[in-house]
Protein backbone atom coordinates (compact mmCIF):
# COMPACT_ATOMS: atom_id res chain seq x y z
CA UNK A 1 0.00 0.00 0.00
CA UNK A 2 1.30 3.53 -1.21
CA UNK A 3 0.42 5.92 1.70
CA UNK A 4 1.66 8.50 -0.45
CA UNK A 5 -1.19 10.49 -2.69
CA UNK A 6 -0.88 10.98 -6.20
CA UNK A 7 -2.44 13.87 -6.33
CA UNK A 8 -2.76 16.85 -3.54
CA UNK A 9 -6.71 16.80 -1.75
CA UNK A 10 -5.63 18.93 1.24
CA UNK A 11 -5.38 22.63 0.53
CA UNK A 12 -3.45 24.53 3.60
CA UNK A 13 -3.17 27.68 4.12
CA UNK A 14 -0.07 30.03 4.43
CA UNK A 15 0.00 30.06 8.25
CA UNK A 16 -0.98 26.38 8.34
CA UNK A 17 2.03 25.21 5.65
CA UNK A 18 4.52 27.32 8.28
CA UNK A 19 2.90 25.05 10.99
CA UNK A 20 4.10 21.99 9.73
CA UNK A 21 7.43 23.22 8.74
CA UNK A 22 7.80 24.72 11.91
CA UNK A 23 7.19 20.93 13.33
CA UNK A 24 10.22 19.66 11.11
CA UNK A 25 7.51 17.73 8.35
CA UNK A 26 6.27 18.95 4.78
CA UNK A 27 3.13 19.00 3.12
CA UNK A 28 3.33 15.54 1.85
CA UNK A 29 4.20 13.66 4.82
CA UNK A 30 0.85 15.46 5.94
CA UNK A 31 -0.84 14.63 3.36
CA UNK A 32 0.75 11.14 3.21
CA UNK A 33 -0.46 10.84 7.09
CA UNK A 34 -3.79 11.96 5.78
CA UNK A 35 -4.43 9.24 3.61
CA UNK A 36 -3.69 6.63 5.64
CA UNK A 37 -6.26 7.95 7.81
CA UNK A 38 -8.52 7.58 4.80
CA UNK A 39 -7.45 4.08 3.20
CA UNK A 40 -6.89 2.55 7.00
CA UNK A 41 -3.63 0.09 7.63
CA UNK A 42 -3.72 -3.31 5.99
CA UNK A 43 -3.44 -6.22 8.50
CA UNK A 44 0.08 -8.25 8.38
CA UNK A 45 -0.22 -11.32 6.40
CA UNK A 46 0.17 -13.78 8.92
CA UNK A 47 1.03 -17.14 8.50
CA UNK A 48 1.30 -18.87 11.56
CA UNK A 49 2.76 -18.58 15.62
CA UNK A 50 6.35 -18.90 15.50
CA UNK A 51 7.08 -21.50 18.07
CA UNK A 52 9.98 -23.99 19.42
CA UNK A 53 9.37 -26.16 16.36
CA UNK A 54 9.09 -23.11 13.66
CA UNK A 55 11.63 -19.67 14.56
CA UNK A 56 11.68 -20.05 18.08
CA UNK A 57 15.83 -20.52 18.69
CA UNK A 58 15.55 -22.88 22.11
CA UNK A 59 19.45 -22.61 23.51
CA UNK A 60 20.96 -25.58 25.58
CA UNK A 61 23.20 -24.65 28.65
CA UNK A 62 26.24 -25.25 25.85
CA UNK A 63 25.16 -23.22 23.31
CA UNK A 64 24.05 -20.70 25.61
CA UNK A 65 27.22 -20.76 27.53
CA UNK A 66 28.66 -20.55 23.89
CA UNK A 67 27.28 -17.47 22.96
CA UNK A 68 28.19 -15.90 26.02
CA UNK A 69 31.43 -16.46 25.85
CA UNK A 70 31.43 -14.98 22.01
CA UNK A 71 30.32 -11.86 23.38
CA UNK A 72 32.66 -11.03 26.24
CA UNK A 73 35.62 -12.43 23.69
CA UNK A 74 34.74 -9.51 21.47
CA UNK A 75 32.67 -7.02 23.98
CA UNK A 76 35.89 -4.71 24.11
CA UNK A 77 37.00 -4.09 20.75
CA UNK A 78 33.13 -2.98 20.24
CA UNK A 79 31.23 0.22 21.28
CA UNK A 80 27.71 -1.29 22.92
CA UNK A 81 25.00 0.95 24.04
CA UNK A 82 22.15 -0.02 26.09
CA UNK A 83 19.20 2.13 24.71
CA UNK A 84 16.20 2.55 26.77
CA UNK A 85 12.63 4.10 26.20
CA UNK A 86 11.89 6.49 29.11
CA UNK A 87 9.17 8.94 28.57
CA UNK A 88 6.55 10.09 29.44
CA UNK A 89 4.78 10.41 33.14
CA UNK A 90 3.74 7.05 34.97
CA UNK A 91 0.23 7.71 34.05
CA UNK A 92 -1.05 4.17 33.64
CA UNK A 93 1.10 2.68 36.33
CA UNK A 94 -0.96 4.82 38.79
CA UNK A 95 -4.35 5.62 36.79
CA UNK A 96 -6.33 2.89 39.69
CA UNK A 97 -5.11 5.67 42.16
CA UNK A 98 -6.18 8.40 40.52
CA UNK A 99 -9.64 6.55 40.18
CA UNK A 100 -9.56 6.42 44.01
CA UNK A 101 -8.85 10.10 44.76
CA UNK A 102 -10.46 11.82 42.31
CA UNK A 103 -13.92 9.74 41.89
CA UNK A 104 -14.01 7.70 45.02
CA UNK A 105 -13.91 4.66 43.00
CA UNK A 106 -11.97 1.95 45.27
CA UNK A 107 -11.38 -1.72 43.89
CA UNK A 108 -9.36 -4.43 45.10
CA UNK A 109 -6.01 -2.77 43.92
CA UNK A 110 -6.22 0.15 46.58
CA UNK A 111 -7.11 -2.86 48.99
CA UNK A 112 -4.07 -4.28 48.33
CA UNK A 113 -1.81 -1.26 48.09
CA UNK A 114 -2.62 -0.04 51.51
CA UNK A 115 -2.70 -3.39 53.25
CA UNK A 116 0.80 -3.79 52.12
CA UNK A 117 2.17 -0.67 51.94
CA UNK A 118 5.32 -0.87 54.09
CA UNK A 119 6.28 -3.46 51.72
CA UNK A 120 6.69 -0.35 49.14
CA UNK A 121 10.21 0.62 48.18
CA UNK A 122 8.96 4.18 48.23
CA UNK A 123 7.60 3.55 51.88
CA UNK A 124 10.16 5.70 54.02
CA UNK A 125 10.25 8.48 51.34
CA UNK A 126 5.94 8.45 52.25
CA UNK A 127 6.66 8.07 56.00
CA UNK A 128 8.83 11.40 55.11
CA UNK A 129 5.89 13.37 53.88
CA UNK A 130 4.23 13.16 57.52
CA UNK A 131 0.69 11.69 55.70
CA UNK A 132 -1.65 10.48 58.32
CA UNK A 133 -1.46 6.47 57.31
CA UNK A 134 -5.22 6.07 59.08
CA UNK A 135 -6.24 8.29 56.57
CA UNK A 136 -6.63 5.87 53.38
CA UNK A 137 -7.51 8.63 50.62
CA UNK A 138 -4.68 11.08 52.41
CA UNK A 139 -2.12 8.26 51.84
CA UNK A 140 -2.77 7.60 47.89
CA UNK A 141 -3.21 11.15 47.57
CA UNK A 142 0.32 11.52 48.72
CA UNK A 143 1.72 8.58 46.55
CA UNK A 144 0.28 10.48 43.61
CA UNK A 145 0.21 13.92 44.40
CA UNK A 146 1.16 16.07 46.98
CA UNK A 147 3.97 14.34 48.82
CA UNK A 148 5.89 11.67 46.17
CA UNK A 149 3.96 13.36 43.07
CA UNK A 150 4.93 10.11 41.12
CA UNK A 151 1.49 10.48 38.76
CA UNK A 152 3.38 13.32 37.26
CA UNK A 153 6.71 11.64 37.55
CA UNK A 154 8.38 9.17 34.30
CA UNK A 155 8.68 5.06 35.71
CA UNK A 156 12.49 5.84 36.25
CA UNK A 157 11.81 8.45 38.75
CA UNK A 158 9.96 6.03 40.69
CA UNK A 159 11.46 4.32 43.67
CA UNK A 160 11.24 0.31 42.70
CA UNK A 161 13.58 -1.64 45.14
CA UNK A 162 14.88 -1.57 48.62
CA UNK A 163 18.40 -2.75 49.84
CA UNK A 164 20.14 -2.70 52.94
CA UNK A 165 22.66 0.40 50.95
CA UNK A 166 19.08 2.11 49.98
CA UNK A 167 16.14 2.18 47.62
CA UNK A 168 16.87 2.59 44.38
CA UNK A 169 14.38 4.38 41.31
CA UNK A 170 14.44 2.38 37.76
CA UNK A 171 16.43 4.37 36.09
CA UNK A 172 19.53 2.97 38.91
CA UNK A 173 18.79 -0.42 38.49
CA UNK A 174 19.61 0.05 34.15
CA UNK A 175 22.59 1.52 35.61
CA UNK A 176 23.68 -1.67 37.38
CA UNK A 177 22.50 -3.55 34.50
CA UNK A 178 24.28 -1.27 31.68
CA UNK A 179 27.74 -2.24 34.25
CA UNK A 180 27.54 -6.15 34.15
CA UNK A 181 26.57 -6.51 30.46
CA UNK A 182 26.79 -3.12 28.56
CA UNK A 183 30.18 -1.57 29.05
CA UNK A 184 33.22 -2.32 26.59
CA UNK A 185 36.69 -0.62 27.16
CA UNK A 186 36.04 0.27 31.03
CA UNK A 187 33.24 2.24 29.70
CA UNK A 188 29.02 1.69 30.30
CA UNK A 189 26.99 4.12 27.59
CA UNK A 190 23.53 4.32 28.19
CA UNK A 191 20.75 6.21 26.44
CA UNK A 192 17.61 7.23 27.22
CA UNK A 193 14.70 9.10 25.59
CA UNK A 194 12.92 10.99 27.77
CA UNK A 195 10.47 13.80 27.49
CA UNK A 196 11.65 17.53 27.76
CA UNK A 197 9.91 17.89 31.23
CA UNK A 198 11.20 15.21 32.85
CA UNK A 199 15.05 15.60 31.79
CA UNK A 200 16.17 17.86 34.54
CA UNK A 201 14.68 15.39 37.05
CA UNK A 202 16.92 12.65 35.42
CA UNK A 203 19.87 14.35 35.26
CA UNK A 204 20.08 15.60 38.94
CA UNK A 205 19.65 12.24 40.24
CA UNK A 206 22.35 10.90 37.91
CA UNK A 207 24.57 13.54 39.07
CA UNK A 208 24.24 12.66 42.28
CA UNK A 209 24.17 9.08 41.95
CA UNK A 210 26.45 8.16 39.05
CA UNK A 211 29.66 8.29 41.28
CA UNK A 212 28.48 5.76 43.45
CA UNK A 213 27.92 2.77 40.92
CA UNK A 214 31.19 4.12 38.84
CA UNK A 215 33.04 3.46 41.93
CA UNK A 216 30.73 -0.09 42.98
CA UNK A 217 32.11 -1.72 39.09
CA UNK A 218 35.00 0.07 38.30
CA UNK A 219 33.76 1.77 35.38
CA UNK A 220 33.08 5.00 33.74
CA UNK A 221 29.53 6.07 32.79
CA UNK A 222 28.80 7.58 29.65
CA UNK A 223 24.68 8.57 29.13
CA UNK A 224 22.95 10.20 26.83
CA UNK A 225 19.61 11.59 26.54
CA UNK A 226 17.47 12.21 23.36
CA UNK A 227 13.73 13.62 23.31
CA UNK A 228 10.97 12.45 20.90
CA UNK A 229 11.70 14.61 18.15
CA UNK A 230 8.76 16.71 16.31
CA UNK A 231 9.11 15.81 12.65
CA UNK A 232 7.88 12.43 14.07
CA UNK A 233 4.71 13.52 15.04
CA UNK A 234 1.09 13.08 13.08
CA UNK A 235 -1.33 15.11 12.13
CA UNK A 236 -4.63 15.20 14.16
CA UNK A 237 -8.17 14.81 12.00
CA UNK A 238 -11.82 14.77 12.83
CA UNK A 239 -13.47 12.08 12.05
CA UNK A 240 -14.56 13.00 8.69
CA UNK A 241 -10.70 13.19 7.95
CA UNK A 242 -10.11 16.68 7.59
CA UNK A 243 -7.19 18.34 9.32
CA UNK A 244 -8.20 18.80 13.54
CA UNK A 245 -7.84 22.39 14.34
CA UNK A 246 -7.30 23.55 17.60
CA UNK A 247 -9.71 26.39 19.24
CA UNK A 248 -7.24 28.92 18.40
CA UNK A 249 -7.63 27.34 14.74
CA UNK A 250 -4.14 25.96 14.93
CA UNK A 251 -3.55 22.31 13.27
CA UNK A 252 -2.84 19.69 16.38
CA UNK A 253 -0.02 17.51 16.10
CA UNK A 254 0.39 14.31 18.32
CA UNK A 255 3.27 12.14 19.47
CA UNK A 256 3.34 9.00 17.17
CA UNK A 257 3.79 6.47 19.54
CA UNK A 258 7.01 4.48 20.52
CA UNK A 259 7.62 3.94 16.95
CA UNK A 260 8.93 7.91 16.78
CA UNK A 261 11.68 6.32 18.48
CA UNK A 262 13.36 4.62 15.63
CA UNK A 263 14.92 8.17 14.55
CA UNK A 264 16.25 8.65 18.19
CA UNK A 265 17.67 4.90 18.25
CA UNK A 266 19.86 5.77 14.19
CA UNK A 267 21.18 8.33 15.67
CA UNK A 268 22.89 6.13 18.12
CA UNK A 269 26.83 5.82 17.13
CA UNK A 270 27.21 2.02 18.13
CA UNK A 271 28.01 -1.67 16.83
CA UNK A 272 25.42 -3.43 19.39
CA UNK A 273 22.39 -1.97 20.99
CA UNK A 274 20.69 -3.25 23.61
CA UNK A 275 17.21 -2.29 23.76
CA UNK A 276 14.92 -2.48 26.72
CA UNK A 277 12.30 -1.16 28.86
CA UNK A 278 12.58 1.45 31.50
CA UNK A 279 10.19 -1.05 34.21
CA UNK A 280 11.63 -3.90 33.17
CA UNK A 281 14.14 -4.48 36.04
CA UNK A 282 14.20 -6.81 38.83
CA UNK A 283 16.62 -7.20 42.26
CA UNK A 284 20.54 -7.78 42.49
CA UNK A 285 19.41 -11.46 43.84
CA UNK A 286 17.38 -12.12 40.54
CA UNK A 287 19.46 -10.30 38.09
CA UNK A 288 21.57 -13.48 37.07
CA UNK A 289 19.54 -14.75 34.26
CA UNK A 290 18.91 -11.65 32.64
CA UNK A 291 22.68 -10.49 32.36
CA UNK A 292 23.38 -14.23 31.16
CA UNK A 293 20.37 -14.30 28.21
CA UNK A 294 21.34 -10.83 27.55
CA UNK A 295 24.76 -11.83 26.81
CA UNK A 296 24.00 -14.90 25.49
CA UNK A 297 21.61 -12.72 22.42
CA UNK A 298 24.50 -10.38 21.65
CA UNK A 299 26.77 -14.02 21.23
CA UNK A 300 23.91 -15.17 18.95
CA UNK A 301 23.76 -11.83 17.10
CA UNK A 302 27.53 -11.67 16.51
CA UNK A 303 27.95 -15.13 15.71
CA UNK A 304 25.16 -15.00 12.67
CA UNK A 305 26.32 -11.22 12.00
CA UNK A 306 29.63 -12.38 10.68
CA UNK A 307 28.49 -15.64 9.11
CA UNK A 308 26.13 -13.06 6.99
CA UNK A 309 29.04 -10.76 6.06
CA UNK A 310 31.26 -13.95 4.65
CA UNK A 311 28.37 -15.07 2.81
CA UNK A 312 27.70 -11.51 1.02
CA UNK A 313 31.22 -11.20 0.70
CA UNK A 314 31.35 -14.59 -1.17
CA UNK A 315 28.40 -13.62 -2.66
CA UNK A 316 29.76 -10.60 -4.10
CA UNK A 317 33.22 -11.60 -5.31
CA UNK A 318 30.85 -14.53 -7.69
CA UNK A 319 32.53 -17.12 -5.36
CA UNK A 320 29.47 -18.27 -3.15
CA UNK A 321 27.85 -21.66 -2.99
CA UNK A 322 24.53 -20.31 -3.47
CA UNK A 323 22.65 -23.45 -1.74
CA UNK A 324 24.93 -22.82 1.15
CA UNK A 325 23.86 -19.64 1.49
CA UNK A 326 20.55 -20.10 0.81
CA UNK A 327 20.44 -22.74 3.27
CA UNK A 328 21.91 -20.25 5.90
CA UNK A 329 19.24 -17.28 5.05
CA UNK A 330 16.30 -20.07 5.51
CA UNK A 331 17.94 -21.86 9.02
CA UNK A 332 20.12 -19.60 10.83
CA UNK A 333 18.56 -16.04 9.20
CA UNK A 334 14.46 -17.56 9.95
CA UNK A 335 13.66 -16.21 6.30
CA UNK A 336 11.74 -18.95 4.09
CA UNK A 337 12.39 -18.39 0.86
CA UNK A 338 10.17 -18.73 -2.54
CA UNK A 339 10.23 -21.47 -4.59
CA UNK A 340 12.44 -19.27 -7.39
CA UNK A 341 15.45 -17.08 -5.84
CA UNK A 342 18.45 -16.01 -7.45
CA UNK A 343 21.72 -14.26 -5.47
CA UNK A 344 20.37 -10.51 -5.94
CA UNK A 345 17.79 -11.48 -3.62
CA UNK A 346 19.78 -13.19 -1.17
CA UNK A 347 22.51 -10.13 -1.19
CA UNK A 348 19.25 -8.11 -0.65
CA UNK A 349 18.52 -10.44 2.67
CA UNK A 350 21.79 -10.24 3.91
CA UNK A 351 22.66 -6.77 3.55
CA UNK A 352 20.14 -6.14 6.30
CA UNK A 353 20.20 -4.55 10.21
CA UNK A 354 20.17 -7.94 12.28
CA UNK A 355 17.73 -8.20 15.96
CA UNK A 356 17.70 -11.49 17.84
CA UNK A 357 14.82 -11.22 19.98
CA UNK A 358 14.38 -12.70 23.67
CA UNK A 359 11.37 -13.69 23.46
CA UNK A 360 9.10 -15.67 27.10
CA UNK A 361 6.87 -18.29 27.52
CA UNK A 362 3.06 -16.98 27.35
CA UNK A 363 2.21 -17.18 30.81
CA UNK A 364 -1.03 -14.26 29.85
CA UNK A 365 0.72 -11.19 30.21
CA UNK A 366 -0.08 -9.01 27.68
CA UNK A 367 1.99 -7.40 24.86
CA UNK A 368 2.97 -8.38 21.01
CA UNK A 369 3.71 -12.12 19.79
CA UNK A 370 6.40 -13.70 17.31
CA UNK A 371 5.05 -14.45 13.97
CA UNK A 372 5.53 -15.87 10.20
CA UNK A 373 4.37 -13.24 8.08
CA UNK A 374 4.61 -13.24 4.27
CA UNK A 375 6.64 -10.09 2.75
CA UNK A 376 5.98 -8.42 -0.78
CA UNK A 377 9.48 -10.46 -1.65
CA UNK A 378 7.96 -13.60 -1.97
CA UNK A 379 9.65 -14.77 1.39
CA UNK A 380 8.11 -14.91 5.07
CA UNK A 381 9.87 -14.00 7.65
CA UNK A 382 9.58 -13.43 11.38
CA UNK A 383 7.84 -10.46 12.65
CA UNK A 384 6.44 -9.56 16.31
CA UNK A 385 2.81 -8.46 15.62
CA UNK A 386 0.35 -6.74 18.12
CA UNK A 387 -3.15 -8.10 18.66
CA UNK A 388 -4.20 -4.15 16.42
CA UNK A 389 -2.13 -5.60 13.39
CA UNK A 390 -3.82 -9.00 13.12
CA UNK A 391 -7.17 -9.29 11.38
CA UNK A 392 -10.52 -10.93 13.15
CA UNK A 393 -9.70 -13.86 10.99
CA UNK A 394 -6.24 -14.61 11.99
CA UNK A 395 -6.79 -13.88 15.78
CA UNK A 396 -7.24 -17.26 16.27
CA UNK A 397 -3.82 -17.88 15.51
CA UNK A 398 -2.67 -14.85 18.36
CA UNK A 399 -4.39 -17.73 21.01
CA UNK A 400 -1.49 -20.29 19.30
CA UNK A 401 1.57 -18.98 20.02
CA UNK A 402 4.11 -20.04 22.46
CA UNK A 403 5.68 -16.85 23.49
CA UNK A 404 5.06 -13.63 23.42
CA UNK A 405 7.16 -10.16 23.26
CA UNK A 406 8.61 -8.70 26.57
CA UNK A 407 10.69 -6.20 24.56
CA UNK A 408 14.26 -7.87 24.95
CA UNK A 409 16.17 -6.94 21.69
CA UNK A 410 20.06 -6.85 21.27
CA UNK A 411 20.41 -5.02 17.53
CA UNK A 412 23.58 -5.44 14.70
CA UNK A 413 23.04 -2.21 12.81
CA UNK A 414 26.53 -2.02 11.40
CA UNK A 415 26.81 -2.93 7.40
CA UNK A 416 29.73 -5.32 6.44
CA UNK A 417 31.86 -2.50 5.47
CA UNK A 418 31.67 -0.86 9.07
CA UNK A 419 29.65 1.63 7.77
CA UNK A 420 25.97 2.20 9.54
CA UNK A 421 23.09 1.27 8.45
CA UNK A 422 20.15 4.03 7.78
CA UNK A 423 17.16 2.45 9.69
CA UNK A 424 14.50 4.37 8.23
CA UNK A 425 14.76 2.65 4.76
CA UNK A 426 13.72 -0.94 6.59
CA UNK A 427 10.76 -0.16 8.10
CA UNK A 428 7.17 -0.65 6.91
CA UNK A 429 5.17 1.91 6.12
CA UNK A 430 2.12 -0.21 5.18
CA UNK A 431 1.59 -0.58 9.02
CA UNK A 432 0.64 1.53 12.06
CA UNK A 433 -2.35 2.11 13.96
CA UNK A 434 -5.44 5.08 14.19
CA UNK A 435 -7.40 5.51 17.56
CA UNK A 436 -10.24 7.67 18.53
CA UNK A 437 -9.02 10.40 20.65
CA UNK A 438 -10.18 13.76 22.28
CA UNK A 439 -8.87 17.24 22.78
CA UNK A 440 -10.94 20.11 24.18
CA UNK A 441 -14.24 17.62 24.52
CA UNK A 442 -13.82 17.50 20.69
CA UNK A 443 -13.61 13.78 18.86
CA UNK A 444 -11.00 13.11 16.76
CA UNK A 445 -8.61 10.60 14.95
CA UNK A 446 -4.88 9.78 15.67
CA UNK A 447 -2.25 7.94 14.11
CA UNK A 448 0.78 5.86 15.03
CA UNK A 449 3.97 5.01 13.46
CA UNK A 450 4.63 1.75 12.56
CA UNK A 451 5.74 0.29 16.60
CA UNK A 452 9.91 0.13 17.43
CA UNK A 453 9.79 -3.38 16.93
CA UNK A 454 7.21 -3.79 14.91
CA UNK A 455 6.99 -1.93 11.60
CA UNK A 456 9.45 -0.26 12.23
CA UNK A 457 11.75 -3.38 12.23
CA UNK A 458 9.73 -5.43 9.82
CA UNK A 459 12.67 -5.28 7.39
CA UNK A 460 15.06 -6.40 9.55
CA UNK A 461 16.75 -9.73 9.63
CA UNK A 462 14.84 -11.44 12.95
CA UNK A 463 15.87 -13.87 14.64
CA UNK A 464 13.72 -15.12 18.16
CA UNK A 465 15.79 -17.16 21.11
CA UNK A 466 13.43 -18.74 24.40
CA UNK A 467 14.30 -16.77 27.13
CA UNK A 468 13.55 -17.21 30.70
CA UNK A 469 10.30 -15.67 32.40
CA UNK A 470 12.78 -14.57 35.40
CA UNK A 471 14.25 -12.27 32.74
CA UNK A 472 11.37 -10.40 32.47
CA UNK A 473 9.78 -8.26 35.49
CA UNK A 474 7.61 -5.25 34.13
CA UNK A 475 5.54 -2.79 36.08
CA UNK A 476 2.64 -1.82 34.58
CA UNK A 477 0.22 -1.21 37.83
CA UNK A 478 1.68 -0.05 41.01
CA UNK A 479 1.08 -3.46 42.60
CA UNK A 480 3.09 -5.02 39.99
CA UNK A 481 5.75 -4.20 42.58
CA UNK A 482 4.87 -6.08 45.16
CA UNK A 483 5.46 -9.19 43.07
CA UNK A 484 9.00 -11.32 44.15
CA UNK A 485 10.72 -10.26 41.45
CA UNK A 486 10.66 -6.76 43.26
CA UNK A 487 10.73 -7.19 46.64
Amino acid sequence: MNLKPKTTTIMFNENQIHEIEAHGLTVAQVEAQIEAFKRGFPSLEVVKAASPEDGITILSEEQCDNAVKYYDAVAEQLEVVKFVPASGAATRMFKELFEFVNDDKRGKGIDTLLQNIEKFAFYEELKATGVDFADDKAVVSAIIKEGLNYGAKPKGLVTFHNYEEGARKAIEEHLMEGAQYAASKGVSRLHFTVSPEHKAAFKALLDERVAHYEAKFGIRYDISFSEQKPSTDTIAVNPDNTPFLTDEGKLLFRPAGHGALLSNLNDIEADVIFVKNIDNVTTDALRGDTIRYKKALAGVLLNLQAQAFAHLKALNEGAANIAEVAEFVEKKLCTKLPAEYNAELLKALLDRPIRVCGMVRNEGEPGGGPFWVKNDDGTQSLQIAESSQISAEDMPLMKEATHFNPVDLVCGVRKADGSKFDLMGYTDPKTGFISSKSSGGRELRAQELPGLWNGAMAQWNTIFVDVPISTFSPVKVVQDLLRPQHQ
